[in-house]
């Protein structure tokens, strides 16, 4: 495959560099991409548990209010 260069700010690198440990740069930088859209989707399904759950609870007490 194909290689290419990333131009990042020096303290990123070394920060990066401190993180990656003995991993190749493809294999960590793939790790964190997937690590962070994993926890993108986790953050997206919590939201949308909580949207769930109030619109459930809203919907139950119009439906409770309506037969009072």
């Amino acid at each position: 495959m194909a290689k290419t260069t990333i131009s990042v700010d020096e303290d990123v690198k070394a920060l990066l560099e401190t993180l990656k440990g003995s991993k190749d740069w493809s294999s960590f930088l793939r790790e964190m991409a997937e690590e962070y859209a994993a926890l993108k989707r986790e953050k997206v399904r919590k939201e949308l548990k909580e949207l769930f759950e109030s619109s459930f609870e809203e919907i139950r007490v119009r439906k409770w209010a309506k037969e009072f």
